[in-house]
C-alpha cells in the first residue's frame, strides 16, 4: 500500500511541476524541506512521512490556472493576481474527499496563509493556520526565492536569509522559520539540493 501511495503522490506532483518549466521539481523539493523540518522539530516517522505527502500536493490546484497568467513573465495585474490566489480554494477541494491521509487538503488549502493574519484565503492568524500547512508555507517560500522564475532569478543566499529572518512572526511562523534558517546556514541545503536533482534526472531518463 505504502509504494503505491508513494508513486501516486510523484505522479501527481510531476503533474503539477510540468504546468510550468520554471517550477520543475519544486514540489519535490518543498517536500524534501518540509519533511527535514519536521525531523528538526522532533516529530515522529509517520507524522514526517505524512507531512511529506502533504506538502507534495500543495500546489495541485495550479492545474486549474491559466496558463497565460500562471507563465506570465510581467507583473500581474489585480485580476490576474486574484486568480493565482484561487489555487489554493481549488487544491482544497480537488482533496477535500481524500481522507486515506488525514489532512492532506491542508497544505493546498491553507499554505498561503500568514502568520500575522494577512496571508489567502481565509486570512487566518497564528496557530489557527494548521501546523502542517505552516511547515509548509516556510518550506515553500524559500523554494520559491531559491529557484529561477520566469519574473525573475534566484535570489542570492544572504537575500533569503535576510527575508526569512524579516519576515519571521508576520508572515512566518517564528518557531517554524529557524529550522529553516538554520538548515540553510549548516550547509543542509546544498547537500539536498543535489540528491533532489539527482532524483529528477533519474525520472527524466527514458
Amino acid at each position: 500500500d505504502e509504494t503505491i501511495i508513494n508513486q501516486m503522490m510523484d505522479m501527481f506532483a510531476d503533474l503539477i511541476d510540468t504546468k510550468d518549466k520554471y517550477t520543475k521539481g519544486h514540489s519535490t523539493r518543498v517536500s524534501h524541506y518540509a519533511k527535514e523540518i519536521a525531523r528538526r522539530m522532533h516529530l515522529g516517522e509517520e507524522e514526517i512521512r505524512k507531512i511529506g505527502y502533504i506538502a507534495l500536493l500543495h500546489d495541485i490546484g495550479k492545474i486549474g490556472i491559466p496558463d497565460q497568467v500562471l507563465k506570465k513573465p510581467e507583473s500581474l495585474t489585480g485580476e490576474e493576481r486574484t486568480v493565482i490566489k484561487e489555487h489554493t480554494i481549488m487544491g482544497g477541494k480537488v482533496l477535500e474527499n481524500f481522507t486515506a491521509i488525514e489532512g492532506l487538503k491542508d497544505g493546498a488549502l491553507y499554505h498561503h496563509e500568514r502568520f500575522d493574519g494577512t496571508g489567502y484565503p481565509f486570512a487566518l492568524k497564528g496557530e489557527e493556520i494548521p501546523f502542517y500547512a505552516r511547515i509548509i508555507g516556510v518550506a515553500d517560500s524559500f523554494d520559491t526565492m531559491n529557484s529561477d522564475r520566469c519574473y525573475r532569478d534566484r535570489l542570492p543566499k544572504e537575500k533569503i536569509l535576510e527575508e526569512l529572518r524579516k519576515n519571521s512572526g508576520t508572515q512566518f511562523d517564528p518557531e517554524i522559520v529557524k529550522y529553516m534558517i538554520e538548515m540553510i546556514e549548516d550547509g543542509f541545503i546544498q547537500k539536498e539540493e543535489k540528491i533532489i536533482e539527482k532524483i529528477i534526472e533519474e525520472k527524466d531518463c527514458p
